[in-house]
């Protein structure tokens, strides 16, 4: 008996050519200046993470299942369940309890569930999880630590140090060192950033760390009434290909943050229409765009998202002769 729908938006994982990467500028730099944050924070409860960097550039931290492990788990933001592979489950001679509906990025499949006892990471421990059971070649690591495990606590992104931090959320609220703080709203346990612009057009946002490159809706699409450049495949954490049409946007504005020529794939996903956004401009921002910042770090308790801007230029960021990101002085 199929029990409930599961979003797992992660994974669309590009095939063939990488889109150049936005120009990120301080809006309040540019036409403004940025006010002041006036809340104290504290990092004295963070606990820092090594990662692995995998070929899809998702990060990875080790979990350890009922004592067994450690298995090599992506942080997805963008992910509702958190879900195994059949390596995990077959090295733990667990077998499959239920099936549900698994919503990803291009596609919507009955799949296995697994139950999951105990969860550890970052010396926090997880009981009672109902996982998605999917294939390791189409999520590019042992498992995907989903919005049900994440929503007391802060994930910090660090690109400068290639290191991740997790927190309790409640005991480091502050903002204190970020340069842009961005209020979300909650649905399905996603933060969606409704105070952005593409071009103009008020955009739906979501911080998707599972996706490699940033996709709109068609919605979206029509309401730019840009012309695609090329057609990008990809595919999903179900193994569907995803087919979307590359057009550069020339500006994304979120808060007081603007991002300029910036590559987005079009496509009708189901992710998007289960989080009821289907027939509304939306936007999935995907880690090719995120690496322009040097941290990103999302709240999930105080429905927060915050950003530092890169302070120079650095050889990362150089993609291609001619393109690079700057920062723009008053």
């Amino acid at each position: 008996m199929i029990e409930r729908s599961l979003l797992v938006a992660a994974g669309l994982l590009l095939c063939g050519n990488t889109p150049v990467p936005p120009t990120v500028q301080d809006k309040g730099e540019a036409e403004q200046a940025i006010a002041s944050q006036d809340e104290a924070g504290t990092d004295s409860d963070i606990i820092d993470v090594g990662f692995d960097q995998d070929r899809y550039e998702r990060m990875t931290v080790p979990v350890t299942i009922s004592g067994k492990g450690p298995y090599r788990f992506f942080i997805d933001t963008g992910a509702q369940a958190t879900v195994v592979t059949r390596k995990v489950t077959d090295e733990l001679e667990l077998v499959p309890t239920g099936r549900a509906r698994l919503v990803a990025m291009g596609s919507s499949e009955i799949v296995d569930t697994i139950d999951i006892d105990q969860l550890e990471f970052a010396d926090r421990s997880f009981s009672g999880i109902t996982a998605p059971l999917l294939e390791r070649k189409n999520i590019g690591a042992d498992g995907i630590l989903g919005l049900d495990s994440l929503q007391d606590l802060r994930v910090l992104i660090d690109f400068r140090e290639d290191s991740m931090s997790i927190a309790d959320a409640r005991s480091s609220r502050g903002s204190t060192g970020y340069e842009i703080v961005v209020r979300a709203r909650q649905r399905l346990g996603q933060m969606i950033i409704t105070d952005a612009r593409l071009n103009g057009v008020r955009t739906a946002v979501i911080i998707d760390t599972g996706a490699q490159n940033s996709l709109g809706n068609l919605a979206l699409l029509n309401r730019l009434r840009a012309r695609a450049r090329e057609t990008l495949t990809a595919t999903d954490v179900n193994g569907a290909i995803v087919e979307s049409e590359l057009a550069m946007a020339r500006r994304l504005v979120i808060g007081d943050m603007e991002l300029t020529n910036v590559p987005i794939g079009f496509a009708d996903s189901p992710a998007i229409e289960a989080l009821g956004l289907s027939d509304r401009p939306a936007l999935i921002l995907g880690m090719g765009n995120l690496r322009m910042f040097e941290r990103v770090a999302i709240d999930f308790a105080s429905r927060r998202v915050l950003f530092d801007l890169p302070g120079t230029v650095r050889r990362q960021d150089l993609v291609a002769p001619g393109f690079m990101a700057t920062r723009t002085k008053s």
